[in-house]
């Protein structure tokens, strides 16, 4: 439909924009909003399932009735960052970020294989029902579940905070007659009201359907969700190659283009040249186009740090924690492995066309995804493609919701029951616990919606950080919890703190760098030492910490342990 000879793409001397972004029409947002009323409508069915059981066991664990496929399609890592972050990054980078992604392939084998099962042995013999309960079971230690909450509460807060810009401008792309795409990234631009709207759209909704119905709304909207990011997804890739002519003169076309911009931006002829070798082969480039992006350590840095990050990340195990059984995991490790596989490797050949089919998009490349939705269903018959257009939008929009209400529940849970009942007021009733929490949650999601008026300027980096530096402070602990028995409580503390200090150290030695260097804050990279990502880092200092301290401190209540290593395994 849109694909150009070879030799004229070989030939090119300038970047050929092959298609525009129209405005998307009625269609678009209608779709959008039936799903939105299907996620409520979700939401009202799970309160009355929750209802039926008390308030804490049912509204934030769904009384541990998950199957298999419930399981591997909830329990996912997808998020605003898979179809805005990670796509600019394709976009940008090249096929070297194919590597990185290629790691998710493998999170359900660290995350559900190595800790799940005894994630949820744990879990049934304490009757813990968020993560910070298995760490206060496990040790008895009211600090340890304290720190793990106030950690919890820190990292998914920035990670569900960068959720809402996405949610909003996936709202605005949909909006009938919007224009232009991008929102200002400038704090002094004038206000866009457009993107104001469906800010807060996207917040009611998914605020409001998490408070309705708990944790199953949050799952079986989860489950809505899941599949129509493979639906989405699946139409996108099967448009998108062929107007492309195939992923081979794809790559040749994105190739001409990236020599183009290096040009445009001063760099010599071999430079260019080299350029687009690098975006074709690695290690890719970075924002500016010429600067080589994954040196070899970074490369593995970044191949783990997927798999290390969704091992222990407090939204994943409070879903494998109500599970129906462990058998009902082993089954998820496969379904989770072969969905990930469909939804990731057809976004990267879906960002590779977009780089030779809309070459300049540059700082909005945050929107290649939804772009190439609005652009390749343009010239469908009888305005069909506005109504494709809005299914394939609805991808975006579905993970992104899914990720705000699953922190929405594990932020709020950390507050009124690991906080406020353990610490505060031991003797509250169920009513006030559940008023509490809506309360608490409708906060949250304002501060959110507020923080994001102005919002971040690359999603991707926030997912980052806040991911790298929970996965530091809770995967070492995590293990130490389930498999060490001479692991005690003022080890694990050390290790959290310890992980959290080193990456977060990292992380702000290299905001403060990016300040020094243009003056503002933004556009900041971590401090990459001996150039491993600063994940590599938290672990291992909270790795050898955890067990320093263990080995010096008085061994756990033998009693306690027995319990939760010897008893008979019905589970």
């Amino acid at each position: 439909m849109f694909s150009l000879p070879l030799d004229m793409l070989a030939q090119a001397s300038v970047p050929i924009t092959r298609v525009q972004t129209p405005s998307p029409g009625i269609g678009a947002m209608v779709a959008l909003v039936l799903f939105i009323a299907a996620s409520v409508w979700l939401g009202t069915i799970a309160q009355k399932v929750v209802e039926r059981s008390s308030f804490i066991q049912g509204y934030f664990q769904g009384n541990r009735g998950l199957g298999a496929w419930t399981i591997a399609l909830t329990a996912t890592v997808q998020s605003g960052g898979t179809f805005m972050g990670f796509p600019s990054l394709v976009y940008t980078s090249g096929w070297i970020v194919a590597l990185w992604i290629a790691s998710y392939m493998v999170v359900p084998i660290t995350g559900f294989g190595l800790l799940g099962k005894r994630i949820a042995q744990i879990s049934r013999r304490t009757g813990a029902v968020t993560m910070p309960d298995l760490f206060r079971a496990r040790f008895a230690s009211p600090t340890a579940g304290l720190v793990t909450s106030l950690l919890i509460i820190l990292f998914m807060s920035i990670m569900m905070i960068a959720q809402f810009k996405a949610g909003a401008v996936v709202m605005k792309i949909a909006w009938p007659g919007s224009g232009q795409l991008a929102i200002s990234e400038d704090a002094q631009a004038q206000v866009d009201w457009i993107y104001l709207i469906g800010l807060a759209v996207f917040s009611l909704t998914v605020v409001g359907y998490t408070l309705i119905g708990g944790f199953l709304a949050a799952v079986w909207t989860d489950l809505l969700q899941s599949v129509m990011m493979f639906i989405g997804v699946t139409i996108l890739v099967c448009l998108a190659i062929p107007a492309v002519g195939g992923l081979e003169n794809a790559t040749r076309q994105a190739v001409q283009n990236v020599e183009w911009t290096a040009r445009n931006k001063g760099a010599t002829p071999a430079a260019a040249a080299n350029a687009g070798i690098q975006y074709a082969s690695g290690p890719g480039l970075r924002g500016d186009g010429v600067t080589p992006y994954l040196p070899l350590a970074m490369a593995f840095s970044f191949f783990c740090f997927w798999p290390f990050a969704g091992t222990a990340s407090p939204a994943s195990v409070v879903r494998i924690m109500a599970c129906k059984d462990t058998g009902v995991l082993r089954r998820s490790i496969f379904l989770l492995a072969v969905y990930n596989m469909g939804i990731y490797l057809p976004l990267i050949a879906i960002c590779i066309s977009a780089r030779a089919l809309m070459p300049n998009l540059g700082g909005k490349s945050d929107e290649v995804i939804p772009r190439m939705a609005l652009a390749l269903t343009s010239e469908f018959p009888l305005g069909t493609g506005s109504w494709v257009a809005g299914i394939i939008l609805a991808a975006p929009f579905g993970a992104i919701m899914a990720t705000v209400s699953s922190y929405l529940l594990v932020i709020a849970s950390g507050l009124v029951r690991d906080v406020y009942q353990r610490f505060v007021n031991p003797h509250v009733t169920d009513h006030e616990i559940r008023r509490l929490t809506y309360v608490v949650m409708g906060l949250i999601g304002l501060v959110a919606a507020a923080m994001n008026i102005f919002p971040v300027k690359h999603l991707q980096m926030l997912v980052v950080f806040s991911s790298g530096c929970a996965a530091s402070s809770f995967l070492i602990p995590t293990v130490m919890m389930c498999y060490w028995r001479r692991a005690t409580a003022t080890g694990t503390i050390a290790a959290m703190l310890a992980g959290a200090a080193a990456s977060l150290t990292l992380n702000l030695v290299g905001l403060f760098q990016a300040y020094a260097k243009t003056g503002q804050f933004a556009n900041f990279t971590p401090y990459y030492l001996l150039q491993f990502e600063p994940i590599v880092w938290g672990l291992l200092v909270s790795l050898v910490v955890g067990i320093a301290v263990s080995l010096v401190t008085r061994p756990p209540d033998e009693a306690v342990v027995s319990k939760l290593f010897d008893a008979p395994s019905a589970d």
